[in-house]
C-alpha cells in the first residue's frame, strides 16, 4: 500500500533536487539531492593532520589540533563546504529541510573509524534557545541517519550548559572562548535518551526508530569509544569542548565526523 501511495505522489507531485531542481525518478524520490548533485561535493582527501583532518604543511605541529583534549583522537570530514555542499547544510539547520540528513549522511558513511564496531554516536546539542526556534538539532538528525547505516546506536550523552552565540563571524580564538565550559554529561541520575541502543547491540534494528526512552548511563558507556556527530568543521573548536565535556566524565576515546569542512580563515 505504501508503495502504490509513493507512485502516486510521485506522479502528481514528483520531487525535484534541491540543489538543481532537475526532477527526481521514482527510485531517487526519497532523496532530496540527486545522485549529480551529490557527486559534485568535493570530498576531502589526504595529506592531512592524522588527527584533525585538516590539510597542514608535512612538517611541524600541527595549530588545528594543538589543543585539544588527550581523549579526542580523531576527527575526520566528508566534503569541503563549496556553495552545493553548504546549500544541503543550510537546508538542514535553517531551512527546516531535516530529512536531508539522510543524504549528508551517506557522504558520512564510508568513514574507516577506529573501534566504530563498538562505537557510539553522540549528536553535539543545540543550545535551549536555538532548539526551540529550529524544532530539531541537526547534529541529532545527522547521527541518527548515520547510526542506521552504521548499525550502531545513538546517545545523547550531552547537554549545552548555556546558549552561545553564532561563530560565524568569530576568529579561531574567540571560537574557543564562546564554547568553553558550554557542555556537560547528563548524570546518571538524570537519565539521557537512546535511540536504538538495546537493539544496534544485539545486531538489529528497530523500525521504531524515531522513538526515543529514558535510560540510566551506564558507567561502561566512557570506556567505548564515542563518535561526536556534527554538521560542519571550521576550527574544531566546538568539537573540542564537546569531547572535553565527554574527557572529565571518563571517556577514553572519542572521535568525531562531520559532514562539511569549511576553509579555515586566515586571521593573522
Amino acid at each position: 500500500m505504501r508503495c502504490v501511495r509513493n507512485a502516486l505522489d510521485q506522479l502528481l507531485l514528483p520531487a525535484e533536487c534541491l540543489l538543481c531542481r532537475s526532477l527526481l525518478s521514482f527510485r531517487d524520490s526519497q532523496h532530496v539531492v540527486c545522485d549529480v548533485c551529490r557527486h559534485r561535493w568535493r570530498p576531502v582527501r589526504a595529506p592531512w593532520c592524522g588527527r584533525c583532518g585538516q590539510p597542514e604543511p608535512l612538517f611541524g605541529r600541527c595549530r588545528v589540533c594543538a589543543d585539544w583534549p588527550a581523549a579526542l583522537v580523531l576527527a575526520r570530514s566528508a566534503v569541503w563546504l563549496d556553495p552545493g555542499a553548504r546549500d544541503a547544510v543550510h537546508a538542514l539547520k535553517y531551512g527546516g529541510l531535516p530529512r536531508i540528513a539522510a543524504d549528508l549522511a551517506g557522504a558520512m558513511a564510508a568513514f574507516e573509524l577506529p573501534g566504530r564496531a563498538d562505537a557510539w554516536l553522540v549528536p553535539v546539542p543545540l543550545g535551549a534557545g536555538r532548539l526551540r526556534q529550529r524544532g530539531y538539532n541537526q547534529s541529532e538528525r545527522l547521527a541518527r541517519a548515520l547510526s542506521r547505516r552504521w548499525n550502531r546506536p545513538l546517545v545523547e550523552l550531552l547537554v549545552r550548559t548555556r546558549d552561545t552565540v553564532t561563530q560565524t563571524a568569530l576568529t579561531p580564538e574567540a571560537r574557543r572562548a564562546n564554547v568553553a565550559g558550554a557542555f556537560a554529561t547528563r548524570n546518571a541520575e538524570g537519565g539521557t535518551r537512546n535511540v536504538e541502543t538495546r537493539n544496534a547491540e544485539a545486531g538489529t534494528r528497530n523500525n521504531r526508530t524515531d522513538e526515543c526512552s529514558a535510560f540510566r548511563v551506564p558507567s561502561s558507556a566512557f570506556e567505548r569509544p564515542l563518535v561526536l556527530v556534527d554538521d560542519v568543521f571550521t576550527t574544531g573548536a566546538t568539537l573540542a569542548a564537546a569531547a572535553r565535556a565527554l574527557e572529565q566524565a571518563g571517556a577514553r576515546t572519542v572521535l568525531a565526523v562531520t559532514f562539511g569542512r569549511a576553509l579555515v580563515p586566515d586571521f593573522t
